[in-house]
């Protein structure tokens, strides 16, 4: 009762409710994929919650501690306030071991769900119009989560994450002219400064978080805004979306998400052992530890400073030390083309109409080539920054591996790239639905196909005008026309004899019903078939439209009487001429 009044009185003061009953009736498609997002939401969720926790028990400081505690190795040594904090609440504080290990396991998912996410949009083209601002959002957020993680990563003051701090120090330094400068500005003196700690920490807790909470609401609410993406499907055009509303059904399915999530993370945080400080040990500026890898999401980073040669330039009179271009330039370029990608392919395609059906990653064979290429790329510097761990298994030189991957890091992602283009073109140029049904033909048919002849312009220009026509799922499927009277109506079937979908409008012309049709279905063949045949009436209609036909014909009767008596009376008046 005090609820209801509550939310009565908040609803006449505000007028919500119409707000809240469009919300609740939004739908939202059923695919699982669209859940990748939301298991990035919900990891994040987990690490606010587990944050807040560790806050608590950590101390940002780069003051000298004495070390008391269980973990006897360490116990009278001194070290700095953060890691000994860090040790503390690994093994003196109740749950700290689990909350620790589970934020650490939330950020690695979350940066994992935000990039798999991300390719899911890329290879199905839901950045394209109107969702350009959407792709711009996510691209930012994994920037900051990747710059999150990293500086939580930091924190502990461990030696592990002592020597990855100091090797982007050394990368920033390296950008010319204000590299020095911009690693001054933000340590607050030289590494390792007095600062770095709680500046590191004021970043982790407040900045990035703050940012990242501003961008995730208006990422939902840019999503709540505009018409969900689906993938195609019977039923599924780009007026409409097919799926589950978001209350209740939607709504207890991201629920029962978010208890998986919070459950796995907080399984892998009290069964998986991460990122143990206390066998590291506290870091000092003239100790290393080897093998040393950071977190996965910035290992590409490693892999690239270990592969790329000490090459040293200058250019105006200042010098390019080597870590420039593997550290800067390549994640540069990277994002850099993430952030221009919609861009750049409306351009190349000259396609501004807006889509909210999903590609097949089939139907964009240079999007598809494009993506896996560098998909390959990353995964090759992944493995590079262990290039030494490969040596032991191995048991070579680490030169002759590092050799091996130099040339792999060139010439594999060609090949992937070049071979996901033609893969993708023969599925789309032929008739193979899947992978594995590909033949030799398919692919010699997909490597002999051209680009129409430059100076046809006015073809090239009618093609990028139609809109495009994917691959067909069922060699069955088909559009059935036929004619109803004086209109034409369409429907779907998925295969012979199959199930049959009935357009809902009539169609003046047969030409416009088949345009409704290729709206609806595109790439589906159409045929004209006989209607279907009309039902005989039964006894109720017959009687009713007896009565009918009896009761216009007595009206036409007694119209025409009428008519003719008031032709009589008019021409029977004095001084009148007859009608």
């Amino acid at each position: 009762m005090i609820l209801d009044r509550l939310a009565r009185g908040v609803d006449d003061r505000l007028r919500l409710s119409p707000i809240t009953r469009k919300a609740l009736a939004k739908v939202f498609p059923d695919h699982w994929s669209f859940m990748l997002g939301e298991i990035a939401l919900y990891s994040f969720i987990a690490l606010i919650l587990t944050g807040v926790y560790l806050t608590f028990f950590f101390e940002a400081s780069s003051a000298d501690r004495v070390y008391h505690g269980s973990y006897a190795p360490l116990d009278g040594s001194t070290t700095s306030a953060a890691y000994a904090s860090t040790v503390r609440l690994s093994w003196d504080v109740r749950a700290g071991l689990l909350i620790r290990q589970t934020h650490h396991w939330a950020a690695v998912v979350f940066v994992a769900a935000i990039v798999v996410h991300l390719i899911r949009i890329f290879f199905t083209g839901a950045f394209r119009k109107p969702r350009e601002l959407n792709w711009l959002v996510g691209v930012t957020m994994l920037t900051l989560a990747l710059a999150n993680g990293f500086t939580g990563y930091s924190m502990p003051d461990d030696l592990l994450s002592g020597m990855g701090l100091r090797i982007i120090v050394s990368v920033v330094e390296s950008i010319p002219v204000v590299g020095a400068w911009l690693a001054f500005l933000a340590l607050g003196g030289e590494f390792p400064s007095d600062e770095m700690i709680p500046r590191l920490f004021v970043s982790h807790v407040l900045l990035v978080p703050a940012v990242l909470v501003a961008l995730i609401s208006v990422h939902l609410a840019m999503v709540v805004r505009q018409k969900h993406s689906q993938f195609p499907g019977p039923g599924r055009t780009e007026h409409n979306v097919v799926g589950s509303r978001f209350w209740p059904s939607y709504t207890l399915r991201s629920l029962a998400l978010f208890a998986w999530v919070v459950a796995v993370l907080f399984a892998l945080g009290g069964l998986v052992q991460i990122n143990p400080v206390w066998l590291y040990g506290p870091f000092s500026p003239a100790e290393a530890t080897s093998p040393a890898q950071p977190d996965w999401y910035v290992t590409w980073g490693d892999g690239a400073l270990r592969l790329f040669p000490a090459w040293e330039l200058r250019i105006g009179g200042y010098l390019v030390p080597s870590p420039f271009i593997p550290g800067v330039v390549i994640g540069g370029v990277t994002f850099l083309a993430l952030y221009a990608w919609p861009f750049l392919e409306r351009l190349r395609t000259r396609d501004r109409r807006q889509h909210h059906l999903l590609d097949r990653p089939r139907d964009h064979p240079v999007r598809m080539g494009v993506g896996v290429a560098a998909l390959t790329f990353y995964a090759v510097l992944v493995v590079a920054a262990g290039d030494d761990i490969i040596a032991r298994l191995l048991r070579v030189s680490v030169y002759d591996v590092l050799s091996v991957l130099r040339v792999v890091v060139l010439v594999l992602p060609l090949l992937t790239g070049t071979l996901a283009f033609l893969l993708a073109r023969a599925l789309s140029h032929g008739d193979a639905a899947r992978l594995g049904e590909l033949t030799r033909a398919d692919l010699a048919k997909a490597r002999d196909v051209h680009r129409p002849p430059a100076g046809h312009r006015a073809r090239k220009t009618a093609e990028v005008d139609e809109p495009e026509r994917p691959a067909r799922d069922r060699p069955g499927e088909r559009i059935e026309l036929w004619p109803e009277g004086e209109v034409w109506r369409w429907r779907y079937r998925d295969a012979p004899g199959g199930v049959a979908i009935l357009g809902n409008r009539a169609a003046s012309t047969e030409q416009e019903a088949a345009s409704a049709a290729q709206l609806a279905y595109p790439g589906v063949d159409r045929v004209v078939v006989p209607g279907p045949p009309a039902r005989p009436p039964g006894k109720v209609r017959a009687v009713l439209r007896r009565g009918a036909n009896a009761a216009m014909g007595v009206s036409l009767l007694v119209a025409a009487l009428r008519q003719r008596r008031a032709r009589r009376s008019g021409s029977d008046r004095p001084g009148e001429p007859p009608r």
